[in-house]
């Protein structure tokens, strides 16, 4: 089986992020929603990020942000890559000069290949479980047998994944790289070093079998 990306999202403190790139992770999550008990100032960011080594990529995570908050976090903080993860239209995603994932929130009926489609400049579409009022970092699980074979952009899975479960999200989904967050902490916003540790080693072994 092809390698398989990781991202340890809802990164609030350096010694977290170093953590997650000694266990292996290829890229390091930041919030940038005030509502989340995961979400960072741009200082708080800023900080993390200087204190990474090289290869390592960094992802910021909105929800429905205005131009103007977008372009004031861009400006101070050398984001590589955007994740959107409210409601945003293509056109709302790009034109920021950086690459761009798209969070879709998967629920039974809906039509994934088709809300892919509608974001052809996306560089991967991200699929999170849908719950009400919550845009994501929910904890829950979705049903990944929902996931269409042969989607146009890279699948990158999300929602309730741990280190118990990823293995088999892995073998099932076949995806392009996973995501987690809350299946990886102490507490809210706090990393939990040993299941960061668990998650990659996870992600590795079935990888490799």
């Amino acid at each position: 089986m092809s390698a398989v990306r990781s991202k340890i999202c809802g990164i609030t403190r350096i010694e977290d992020a170093l953590a997650a790139v000694e266990a292996g992770a290829d890229a390091i999550g930041f919030v940038f929603y005030a509502k989340s008990p995961r979400a960072v100032t741009f200082q708080q960011a800023r900080a993390i990020i200087k204190a990474l080594p090289p290869f390592v990529t960094t992802v910021g995570l909105f929800v429905n942000a205005s131009r103007c908050e977008l372009g004031e976090i861009l400006d101070a903080v050398p984001l590589d890559l955007l994740q959107f993860h409210g409601d945003e239209p293509a056109e709302d995603c790009e034109g920021w000069n950086r690459p761009y994932i798209k969070a879709l929130r998967v629920k039974a009926g809906d039509d994934i290949r088709a809300a892919c489609d509608a974001f052809p400049g996306a560089s991967g579409i991200l699929l999170d479980a849908y719950v009400e009022g919550v845009p994501g970092g929910t904890g829950e699980a979705f049903d990944w047998s929902l996931i269409p074979q042969g989607l146009s952009k890279p699948l990158i899975l999300a929602g309730g994944l741990n280190p118990d479960n990823v293995a088999a999200a892995i073998a099932r989904v076949r995806p392009y790289a996973v995501d987690v967050s809350g299946g990886v902490e102490a507490s809210k916003g706090i990393k939990d070093h040993a299941k960061i540790q668990a998650f990659i080693k996870a992600i590795r072994d079935v990888t490799a079998g």
